[in-house]
């Protein structure tokens, strides 16, 4: 027996490191993919000719401030799509309005709750090869007002293959009004409100 016994927990020691080592491989490209999406951001808002600060806010701009990376904010959830579901249109902080429906549920765990909020696909974007797969994720939480902007943030995801979906909220962003008057930016619908604290993705200065 003690001859068997050996090599079998060998072997589950064995599986134990391969995948700790995996787990860790996949962390530091978690990271690695949020840090891009944080540099490629600051270099949309530094560009003038795609920046919603104008050419003299660009110029000047020194960078978003981030909430520090963490994973634990960075879920797998499932997409349970709504087949059908009509179009409305969505409230704006302006005057156009946004043709979208819920796509479907995002329903994830989170810090020990669990939650079921919508998603939405633009009915103008999704005719088009680029953003076909687009799907807009808006939500508030109890960070808003005070360490990230009081409006809500976004998301952006894109439709899987099956119904996993990471939900990474270390991506979330400010809309454009955040910085500049003009925009007509989508207002976050009550049915996406997030009942705890992310501490992830974009922070916001509020302004006195």
């Amino acid at each position: 027996m003690k001859n068997w016994a050996r090599p079998h927990w060998a072997f589950i020691l064995l599986l134990f490191i391969a995948g700790n080592g995996m787990a860790q491989a996949d962390s530091l490209a978690a990271v690695k993919e949020i840090k891009k999406f944080q540099q490629e951001l600051d270099r949309e808002y530094r560009d003038r000719s795609t920046s919603p600060l104008g050419k003299h806010g660009a110029t000047h701009f020194a960078g978003h401030d981030f909430f520090s990376v963490n994973l634990k904010f960075r879920v797998v959830g499932r997409l349970k799509v709504t087949s059908n579901s009509p179009f409305f249109l969505m409230k704006t902080t302006g005057p156009r309005l946004n043709e979208e429906r819920v796509y479907g549920l995002l329903e994830f765990s989170l810090q020990g709750k669990n939650f079921r909020l919508p998603v939405y696909q633009s009915s103008r974007l999704m005719k088009t090869q680029e953003y076909k797969d687009y799907l807009f994720f808006p939500f508030t939480d109890l960070t808003n007002g005070e360490e990230s902007y009081s409006g809500g943030r976004y998301i952006d995801l894109h439709i899987p293959e099956g119904e996993e979906i990471v939900i990474d909220f270390n991506k979330a962003y400010n809309p454009y009004c955040a910085y500049a008057s003009g925009f007509s930016c989508p207002i976050v619908p009550k049915e996406n409100h997030l009942s705890l604290r992310i501490t992830a993705g974009i922070k916001y200065q509020q302004k006195k």
